[in-house]
């Protein structure tokens, strides 16, 4: 069992939290603020601290490095109610060992002390010592929703090196916005160069990327740099790198493997320094398959991969993100703050939105355009045809058999409903029971399930 120390200013949850774990065999100590909280630590060798962010006499978030300072086998949770994801980076890329948002799931942090107590029985390897500086603030990625909260946490520890990272989702989740992210958290003062693979005409990407020599080759009348060296010690962004040539990819892979590049027409060779991140939409192990894109590459890419949830799967995270769009939307054409009436968000919840927060934004801007009293109103709302036609692909098939299409239906209202069994059958007119039944005969699975 753990030796836990509880550090908040909520009484009522402290005592909570308390009864909970010491009926299971834990020790609990427990602070109201930091400064006791810091002496309690100091006293008693504890295995776990739940740290709250918001104390009386100081965050906790600045507290972290002095806490992991006096112990460093200490493991340290952040929890949180205040929906600032910034935090989450912070708090991971500073030391934290997890980070529960309030409130919190008890079965959740009952599996995170299961895991220190796995981890105890090893022993750690040394760590470096975690920057306390304070960061700049990098863009802010909107949502609560736990696969968002495990996105940024993956993103604060790699913010500690400088491993290759390749970020994997559908088109307008937001894939540059996550590598922007990961750039700010790990090194802010340094260039972040973008280079969309699909936008840049193929014979001219690998001069755009490794620069050129004067009289290279035609009208190359100076020496130029290139991306890659622009860069320093930045981030070097790979927009839908799916789309970039085969002969371009060997040339790229050996940047990877050797870590240095030569100019276009140059002998002299460069030193690669800069973190590379790549990004696509697009099926790799299947473009591997088919011989259109690099197994060797896609290996050197996919050290460190992240994964951005489409918008169908987070789908309590659209009224945070239309707020924060209408702001965003609203100050750009100049119009007076916007609202949403019950009717249009629960249309908009309810979709299932193929172009992700791309598609979200576009919708919102034309919704603001038209609107009306400063009022988004349902009919306010209308889908792109091409979006709104590919949105059930089985119901528009003629040759779908009604079993199939039951399937399906169901399917999407799991996802839907984040499968909660109970939510869906209602939604269903069905019982639970039955919903059960019906996963079982149509062998629906939960996805990563």
């Amino acid at each position: 069992m753990s030796t836990i120390a509880i550090i908040d200013d909520d009484k009522a949850l402290c005592r909570s939290l308390q009864i909970q774990l010491e009926a299971t065999g834990h020790s609990i100590h427990i602070a109201y603020n930091m400064t006791a909280g810091l002496e309690l630590v100091s006293s008693i060798p504890f295995d776990l601290v739940l740290l709250d962010v918001n104390l009386p006499d100081r965050s906790g978030l600045t507290a972290l490095p002095q806490l992991l300072e006096n112990s460093r086998d200490i493991n340290v949770v952040i929890m949180t109610g205040n929906p600032d994801n910034k935090a989450v980076i912070e708090s991971m890329r500073n030391g934290a060992y997890d980070y529960l948002r309030k409130p919190l799931d008890l079965d959740e942090l009952f599996t995170m002390i299961d895991r220190v107590e796995s981890r105890k029985k090893k022993t750690p390897p040394t760590a470096e010592e975690p920057e306390s500086g304070q960061q700049p603030s990098p863009d802010d990625m909107i949502g609560s929703h736990p696969k968002i909260i495990e996105l940024l946490k993956h993103i604060g520890l790699l913010s500690r090196n400088r491993v290759t990272v390749l970020i994997r989702g559908e088109s307008g989740t937001g894939k540059e916005l996550t590598a922007r992210i990961l750039h700010q958290a790990s090194s802010p003062d340094k260039p972040f160069v973008a280079i969309n693979c699909s936008a840049v005409v193929a014979t001219l990407l690998e001069s755009e990327l490794f620069g050129y020599e004067k009289g290279a080759f035609t009208g190359a009348e100076k020496t130029k740099i290139g991306k890659l060296e622009f860069a320093g010690e930045g981030t070097v962004f790979f927009d839908e790198i799916g789309d970039m040539p085969l002969n371009l990819q060997s040339k790229l892979l050996r940047v990877l493997q050797e870590e240095e590049f030569v100019r276009v027409g140059g002998l002299e060779t460069i030193p690669q320094k800069a973190r590379i991140i790549a990004a696509t939409h697009r099926n790799l192990e299947s473009m591997v398959a088919d011989g259109d894109f690099r197994q060797d590459l896609f290996y050197r890419l996919n050290v460190s991969p992240l994964y951005i949830p489409p918008l169908r799967e987070r789908r309590r995270d659209i009224p945070l993100l239309i707020n924060r769009l209408l702001v965003k939307i609203c100050a750009k054409l100049q119009s007076q703050p916007v609202s949403v009436n019950e009717h249009a968000m629960a249309k908009m919840i309810d979709y299932d939105w193929p172009g992700n927060v791309r598609e979200l934004e576009n919708v919102l801007t034309r919704a603001v355009a038209l609107s009306r009293d400063n009022k988004i109103l349902a009919e306010d709302i209308a889908w792109q045809p091409q979006m709104a036609t590919g949105q059930n692909p089985t119901m528009a098939n003629d040759s779908t058999t009604l079993a199939e299409a039951e399937k399906q239906h169901i399917e999407n209202a799991l996802l839907r409903h984040e499968w909660n069994i109970t939510h869906t059958a209602q939604k269903l007119a069905i019982s639970p029971t039955t919903l059960r039944k019906k996963i079982t005969d149509f062998n629906i699975k939960k996805a990563g399930g």
